[in-house]
């Protein structure tokens, strides 16, 4: 992947939990769009593509520090930036 491209699709693993080391207010300011096995998905908590795993909340459910729970899926992942208009570069697992 050339140095523009790598800007223009996000990066392999990111979380919207400012307390993971993950977490990049830049990136998701921009807006991040995930399509996991084919189908967009909106609840995404963070996600891994080369790895092929999204983490989605369990529900309602939260635990005794009053994070919400999450569920592991695994699967392909595939990310781009919203910003971008119709037709942006895609980041997905080769």
């Amino acid at each position: 992947m050339s140095e523009e491209t790598k800007s223009q699709t996000p990066p392999d693993h990111l979380s919207v939990n400012p307390g993971s080391e993950h977490f990049d207010v830049e990136v998701l300011k921009r807006g991040v769009g995930i399509r996991f096995k084919g189908k967009q998905r909106t609840d995404i908590e963070e996600y891994s593509i080369s790895e092929g795993w999204v983490r989605v909340q369990a529900g309602k459910t939260v635990d005794r520090h009053g994070k919400p729970l999450t569920l592991k899926l695994n699967g392909p992942v595939e990310a781009w930036f919203e910003d971008l208009g119709d037709n942006p570069p895609v980041a997905k697992a080769d």
